[in-house]
């Protein structure tokens, strides 16, 4: 789909600098750029990539200068761009209709506009709102309820009673509702402690391929509105994740782990049970968080346990240095000796 730059600013709200009737056909990165194609530059340090690249069209933050290129000045380069990105290649239907391999309980509810791909299975009481789509080989358990204009790619499971908002996400494997992590040790072994809970998931949440959800043990598991998960992660049982919090892929929660509004997670973070992160906390990748602890927001953490940036990489520099700090112990050592 072509548009034009002007319709490309209006679209963004942009200012536009040069020529409004140029024809943009096209979204890359400055390395792979045609003519016809749209960039976007954040920073000065990339302004000489963007000025040797064949775009036609640059996106540039304000205080920024460029020659030679037709610019759209917006504040935040990187979301224009991605709105750019959306509307001008929109989403690609997972699925259209409903397959006839595709198996429906009679008891199913299906708004209009649902599509239901090859050899999905439907079960009883579930409720579909208008415009999702369940993609191939997908199962949604009795008594689940999606709400409008879902997104379920291939092979996703929702287990029974599962609650989805709207304009939710789930890529290819997720697993939502799976049972949680709950035994109680004996002298024989383990005994299963049953989990009766349920989840629910708040609208425009995304959730990435093969991560797993546990339900709760007796109540729910909850994501808030505009979560977004990463692949490959497991979140247990009773945890709750606040509005707009983002968790990177190969990150672990344990039950009943409470995380806050607008907090950033990065990968293979690992947190115990009983937590609480509070809203706007930063966890950088790897950290690790006792079961138990409370984490402000507002100051990045770093490393295992988990603690203030600027104190991680104070210790990190010690240890850098042990291997001199050793053998200046021994030297001395040596010289108390020789006394």
């Amino acid at each position: 789909m072509s548009r034009t730059s002007k319709e490309l600013a209006d679209y963004v709200g942009a200012q536009l600098e040069g020529d409004g009737n140029l024809q943009i056909s096209g979204c890359a990165s400055a390395a792979s750029a045609r003519a016809g194609d749209v960039i976007f530059v954040e920073g000065a340090k990339h302004l000489e990539e963007a000025a040797r690249s064949a775009a036609s069209c640059v996106i540039l933050a304000p205080g920024i200068a460029l020659a030679g290129k037709t610019i759209l000045r917006a504040a935040n380069p990187r979301l224009a761009f991605a709105k750019i990105l959306a509307w001008m290649f929109p989403a690609q239907r997972i699925v259209n209709g409903i397959h006839p391999t595709a198996v429906i309980a009679a008891t199913a509810r299906l708004a209009d506009g649902v599509g239901i791909g090859p050899c999905a299975v439907i079960e009883d009481g579930v409720e579909i709102g208008a415009g999702c789509e369940i993609g191939a080989h997908s199962f949604l358990g009795h008594g689940a309820h999606l709400g409008a204009a879902c997104r379920l790619y291939p092979r996703v499971t929702i287990y029974a009673r599962v609650r989805l908002g709207s304009r939710v996400i789930l890529h290819s494997g997720a697993v939502i509702g799976s049972d949680g992590f709950g035994f109680v040790p004996t002298d024989e072994g383990y005994f299963k402690f049953p989990q009766i809970g349920t989840v629910e998931i708040g609208d425009d949440v995304e959730i990435g391929a093969n991560t797993t959800i546990d339900r709760g043990a007796l109540d729910a598991t909850r994501l808030g509105r505009g979560v977004k998960i990463d692949n490959l992660v497991h979140i247990g049982h009773n945890v709750e994740i606040g509005e707009n919090t983002a968790v990177a892929a190969q990150t672990g929660m344990a039950g009943s782990t409470i995380v806050g509004r607008n907090a950033m997670i990065g990968g293979q973070v690992g947190i115990g049970g009983h937590c609480r992160i509070e809203d706007g906390a930063i966890l950088g990748s790897g950290a690790g968080v006792l079961p138990g602890k409370i984490l402000r927001g507002g100051v990045p953490m770093w490393g295992i346990p988990a603690r203030p940036l600027d104190e991680y990489k104070e210790i990190n520099a010690w240890f850098s240095r042990l291997p001199e700090l050793g053998e200046r112990l021994r030297q001395l050592e040596e010289a108390v000796h020789r006394k």
